[in-house]
């Protein structure tokens, strides 16, 4: 007869052995977000590791703080914590809880990274673009065989709290909604090349274009090319507008070239917007939402410079289809 002590130390002897050759599970530190597969961070950050790494050695000497106390946030969290924000659009609260983070300490972080990343918006945002101007105009030709054109131009709203204050008023833009007149340029890779975002939302396309430092550079031909507008705008020399009323075949291949390309600013606003959803109403005072824009538009030339994945809610947009922009409302091709 077996000795029940004796069958029990066998059992556990067998058990140690199972588990010293069973695979162990990996208990990753959740304080630090870069330990993650780049599916996981792009889904919510938009970013993929490296590029994270990337704008971790851009902003840290102009965020990290200078000291320990209380556990303070990493370069690494603090950038992370932002791009979820801007990413989801969501409440400080709700990023807070998601980043093991209390509200005061988001909302710390987020000022701070947007106000860095304000400050090389000259860097990454720069007219007519990064690359010759020959290249540029060679890629948006490939477009609809438009020649000599170094990019496309129109304005976008961005949706915003009421603000409080006498000029509440000035903020409710033509579809009756608070929000920032955001005037944009970009090259045929979507990536923006002029940005100006201070404006309120009952301002005018054309008005906001005629005080910006661009207009003053193209009207005194800074530049050898010209950019393309919607009917919103005038004609000029450097401003090509579709015609109003095509007559004939040879206008009316003319507006379609147009629409085509000028079209590219669309989606550049539809991949921004998709990328950074806080850009779909922004909860906060005008002087810090035009500040948090000019900051996702630098986030977003970063991520197409970088070839960063593409949401896929963007990926799955039919951009050929006019109907999908909600600015698109002076379209030559919709009637």
């Amino acid at each position: 007869m077996a000795c029940p002590i004796l069958e029990d130390i066998v059992d556990d002897e067998v058990t140690i052995v199972r588990w010293a050759f069973r695979p162990q599970k990996v208990v990753r530190d959740r304080s630090d977000p870069l330990v993650f597969s780049d599916d996981y961070l792009i889904e919510r950050y938009r970013f993929s590791g490296e590029g994270i790494r990337y704008l971790c050695g851009i902003l840290g000497p102009k965020i990290q703080w200078r000291t320990a106390r209380s556990r303070a946030m990493t370069v690494p969290q603090m950038v992370c914590v932002v791009l979820r924000f801007f990413a989801s659009g969501s409440f400080l609260y709700s990023i807070g809880d998601a980043e093991n983070f209390n509200k005061g300490a988001v909302c710390r972080a987020i000022r701070d990274v947007y106000l860095a990343l304000k400050s090389v918006v000259h860097i990454f945002v720069t007219f007519p673009g990064h690359r010759r101007l020959c290249y540029i105009k060679e890629g948006v030709y490939k477009i609809a065989a438009f020649p000599n054109v170094i990019g496309a131009l129109d304005c976008t709203h961005v949706r915003i709290k009421r603000p409080s204050g006498v000029n509440e008023g000035d903020f409710v833009n033509r579809k009756s909604f608070h929000s920032i007149n955001v005037q944009m340029i970009c090259d045929a890779d979507c990536i923006f090349s002029n940005v100006e975002a201070k404006w309120p939302g009952s301002v005018h396309d054309a008005r906001i274009l005629r005080a910006s430092s661009i207009h003053q550079k193209l009207s005194q031909g800074e530049f050898a090319g010209i950019i393309l507008g919607d009917k919103g705008y005038a004609c000029q020399p450097f401003l090509l507008t579709p015609f109003a009323d095509p007559q004939g075949g040879a206008q009316m291949n003319f507006n379609l070239a147009h629409a085509r390309t000028r079209g590219r600013i669309e989606m550049a606003f539809g991949l921004l917007k998709t990328r950074f959803q806080c850009l779909c109403h922004l909860r906060v005072k005008p002087d810090r939402a035009c500040d948090i824009i000019v900051a996702c538009t630098v986030l977003h030339n970063i991520a197409i410079i970088r070839r960063e994945r593409a949401p896929r809610v963007a990926l799955q947009m039919n951009w050929d289809n006019p109907a999908i922009f909600p600015d698109n409302v002076n379209d030559p091709r919709i009637s």
